[in-house]
């Protein structure tokens, strides 16, 4: 049986995707990238905003036509989407065979079979579960970087988030779980760890009676094989003192923090139902800084939240500007339903909205082209990425770069590279959010 596998949404819901296949891998199932020859198609979806939301019903819509044309036997929807609408799913597109929601993915082989058997279900659990995989992943992700997983669900309730409906309450996954798994893809050639969570800060509290993240991140730097580990989604006011030590003491951790901070007016971040006020954002900021000085910080911010007056637009725009966050990315508000925001009076026309996202990206790339100036001349460790096609020059990342969402190094040399390989480059030049290098010595490794 061959199994077409489409992966939408954020990284926490890639790793979910890899779970799965890796646990169908272990049943015999092999896997195809071409939609006619496919016998089983499952689509693991997202819907946090409305994009999301309308890209995952073109891929049901669109894999629903296999079912009529191609090989295919089954249609399998799994994720977010399918935990918020999952009846609507099963009622409304009458290809889908099976719907599973976001704590049942451990089960996507007996789905498999209950729709070749010709059943049409729906299959959740209870949000607090999580679910158990007694097999490995199968990593998506090139093989020389993977996510790491480390908590599921969240607590915080911000008033334009509909993940604690869809994702459950915060759940840590144990330690030991964690390290087991960070050894195996170690084993498998996985140099740089990405740690996520809808809110990793926090991760320990719930099984441990205390934040614990520090702890992890020291077993983790004992795994022999990583070379890089990089921490996302830490909400500001979480971080605490042994955090930031463990940071600037371990070597293989990065200097590298994701704040999404979303806004800097008070009045804007406590209709959000945020934690933080721009002084603290200004405080915690200002701390990480200084204990880490090379720390590369980067954030997300929503534009255009219900009520937000052209004044806290340009409070934020003068925050950005103080500040100079090294990577910034921007949505517009999503309005969505059941969250307290989308019945807040004064919603933004969307016209306003796409306006004030673009300042504020054209703010951010005239921050971003100055602070790659001020790489020029510096020589940093980089991660390869691949090869330029047609050209002696090779794709990579640097310590302050996430894969997907932050700029490239471009490292013009005659020698031969591998993806995964690391190696000292001298930065020679920068082009907006992009960086130009060349090897530095004979310290490809």
């Amino acid at each position: 049986m061959k199994i077409l596998f489409v992966s939408l949404g954020c990284d926490k819901n890639l790793v979910d995707s890899e779970e799965m296949l890796g646990l169908l891998g272990s049943r015999g199932y092999t896997f195809t990238d071409d939609e006619a020859e496919a016998d089983v198609i499952i689509i693991n979806t997202c819907c946090f905003i409305n994009d999301a939301k309308e890209e995952s019903v073109q891929a049901i819509l669109e894999m629903a036509e296999y079912k009529k044309s191609g090989s295919c036997k089954a249609l399998i929807v799994t994720g977010c989407m399918a935990q918020r609408y999952r009846r609507e799913i099963l009622d409304e597109v009458g290809e889908v065979d099976m719907v599973l929601g976001t704590t049942a993915y451990d089960k996507i082989a007996e789905a498999i079979e209950q729709a070749l058997a010709g059943k049409r279900e729906v299959e959740t659990e209870e949000l607090s579960r999580l679910p158990q995989m007694e097999t490995g992943r199968l990593v998506t992700t090139g093989g020389h970087y993977a996510y790491l997983k480390i908590a599921e669900g969240c607590d915080k309730h911000c008033t334009y988030c509909i993940i604690p409906k869809l994702r459950g309450s915060y759940r840590s996954v144990p330690m030991e779980r964690l390290i087991a798994q960070a050894e195996e893809l170690a084993a498998q050639g996985v140099k740089e760890l990405i740690l996520v969570a809808q809110e990793t800060t926090l991760y320990g509290v719930d099984l441990y009676g205390t934040k614990s993240l520090h702890l992890l991140l020291e077993a983790l730097c004992k795994i022999s094989g990583l070379r890089w580990i990089r921490i996302l989604y830490c909400y500001p006011e979480e971080i605490y003192d042994e955090l930031i030590e463990t940071i600037a003491r371990e070597p293989k951790i990065c200097h590298y923090l994701d704040l999404p901070i979303q806004h800097a007016s008070d009045a804007v971040l406590k209709r959000m139902g945020r934690r933080t006020t721009k002084a603290d954002l200004v405080r915690i900021i200002g701390r990480l800084r200084e204990a880490i000085p090379d720390i590369m910080l980067r954030t997300t911010l929503i534009a255009g939240f219900p009520g937000e007056t052209q004044e806290q637009h340009e409070e934020l725009m003068e925050f950005i500007d103080e500040m100079e966050f090294d990577r910034l990315g921007v949505f517009t508000y999503s309005q969505e339903e059941d969250t307290p925001a989308a019945s807040m009076p004064d919603q933004i026309d969307e016209e306003t909205k796409l306006s004030w996202q673009e300042e504020l990206m054209e703010l951010q790339q005239e921050i971003a082209f100055d602070r790659a100036q001020d790489m020029v001349g510096r020589t940093v460790m980089a991660m390869v990425e691949g090869k330029v096609a047609d050209e002696d020059a090779y794709v990579a990342r640097t310590y302050g770069d996430a894969p997907n969402v932050d700029g490239l190094l471009f490292i013009h040399t005659n020698e031969t590279l591998m993806s995964g390989d690391f190696a000292q480059v001298k930065i020679t030049g920068a082009a907006e959010y992009d960086l130009i290098g060349e090897i530095a010595d004979e310290s490809t490794e």
